[in-house]
């Protein structure tokens, strides 16, 4: 299972994309993806004390827009303008951000913005929006519910995390369900707002598209996300936070800090090199599932051909014995505060601190390995992620997940500015 980070994408199942054995020795980031840097030029703005403030006004008109939502993506920090279209984000915490500005009939401005050093007042003219219509879809109540459940499924996961999630504007969500391609399309004009009563959050979710493919086993989405604490006795929040802290210990956010923290082996992480071909016994994807529809009713002998060559691994892997360190793999950039992570093939992480509950057929597991929590990540072009030192993924292209880090959906998610309180705890569902 494959997932893209959670900036803004997930993916599952597409084919690698991972650079040839021999670049196996390369493994410091190479000069050009510093030029690449310089030359994409990033919008940097630097603030004092986590403040950013200034005014949205119409495009056209030059009036002042009220009641606009500003806010940090991913983040816990977000506000709305008063009537004169001012706004203020206070006590920011450091790190590269994306600021959003978004209200209803207008396009989305979106800035990335760096908090480290002084204040700085941001205005904004938003552009009315061009109405684009949309495909006309006809369904009856029936299909609407059947198509939401399938979407519940996947946004949020089957977690015992999920379960307590709620969508409290389903029906603000447009969904469309082809069964020809057996894709589920989702979107909303506003934002979807919903309550995580696992780990205490009110999630108000900007989804500009999801899409599962069901066919190809491919499911993404994009939009823009914002935190608010859920209200709560002492005793809930303790219990909010404990679970926070068994999702965050071991996740990706918790790597990615720790590349850079100077605690990468304490906190439980290990790096190793993995290479990895398609698998030649196994036949596409897209055959698979056509010929288990085609014999799902028998002959029981093609039924369990087709169910064994499923069940095959993707790929024939080869797992590098070399442990990895973080200054082989990650590097500074010139902008303050952002560091850039690369490597050849794709990246084995290991987190010894924890057990894994889940078989992963397409994961390659050594035999006399503790059944440790494994994750994979693949690169896309230009092959290396960017990320700041609060664990945030920045760049503007994705990176690709599998293994444990695969299972967190929208349930499990975290923002980016949190910090745990304590050491790790074990925490359950009651």
């Amino acid at each position: 299972m494959r997932i893209f980070s959670t900036r803004s994408l997930y993916r599952i199942n597409l084919a690698s994309l991972a650079p040839s054995l021999s670049s196996l020795h390369i493994f410091s980031i190479k000069r050009w993806v510093l030029v690449m840097l310089c030359m994409l030029g990033f919008p940097v703005w630097l603030f004092a004390q986590g403040t950013i403030s200034g005014k949205v006004i119409n495009a056209n008109s030059k009036a002042p827009v009220g009641k606009v939502s500003v806010f940090l993506s991913n983040a816990t920090y977000g506000t709305a303008t008063d009537e004169d279209g001012n706004f203020t984000l206070r006590n920011i915490k450091s790190g590269q951000y994306q600021l959003v500005m978004t209200s209803v009939g207008y396009e989305d401005f979106i800035r990335t913005v760096l908090i480290n050093g002084q204040s700085m007042t941001v205005n904004a003219e938003l552009k009315p929006a061009v109405l684009q219509l949309s495909d006309v879809v006809v369904t009856t109540p029936a299909d609407w519910k059947r198509n939401y459940e399938m979407f519940l499924t996947e946004f949020f996961g089957t977690s015992a995390y999920a379960k307590q999630c709620q969508i409290l504007n389903p029906h603000d969500l447009t969904l469309i369900y082809r069964k020809s391609t057996r894709t589920l399309q989702a979107y909303s004009y506003d934002f979807v707002n919903i309550e995580n009563k696992a780990l205490g959050y009110k999630i108000k979710f900007l989804l500009k598209d999801f899409k599962s493919d069901r066919l190809n086993n491919i499911m993404s989405w994009e939009g823009k996300i914002l935190y608010e604490e859920l209200p709560g006795s002492p005793a809930q929040k303790k219990k909010w936070e404990q679970r926070r802290q068994e999702i965050y210990f071991g996740s990706s956010l918790h790597f990615y800090r720790s590349l850079v923290n100077g605690n990468f082996d304490k906190d439980g992480f290990e790096m190793r090199i993995l290479a990895r071909r398609p698998n030649p016994q196994r036949p596409d994807e897209a055959i698979i599932n056509k010929k288990l529809d085609k014999f799902a009713a028998g002959p029981r002998d093609s039924s369990r051909y087709w169910y064994d060559m499923y069940n095959l691994s993707k790929y024939d892997s080869k797992l590098y014995p070399d442990h990895i360190k973080p200054e082989q793999v990650v590097q500074r950039t010139p902008e303050e505060g952002l560091f850039a992570l690369s490597f050849p093939e794709s990246l084995y992480v290991i987190y010894t601190k924890k057990r894994e509950t889940q078989e992963f057929k397409d994961i390659y597991r050594p035999l006399d390995m503790p059944n440790y929590e494994v994750s994979v990540i693949t690169l896309f072009k230009p092959f290396y992620i960017l990320f700041d030192k609060n664990g945030a993924v920045v760049s503007l292209h994705s990176d690709m997940f599998e293994g444990t880090w695969s299972k967190n959906k929208v349930a499990e998610l975290l923002p980016v500015d949190y910090t745990p309180s304590a050491e790790p705890v074990t925490a359950t569902l009651k």
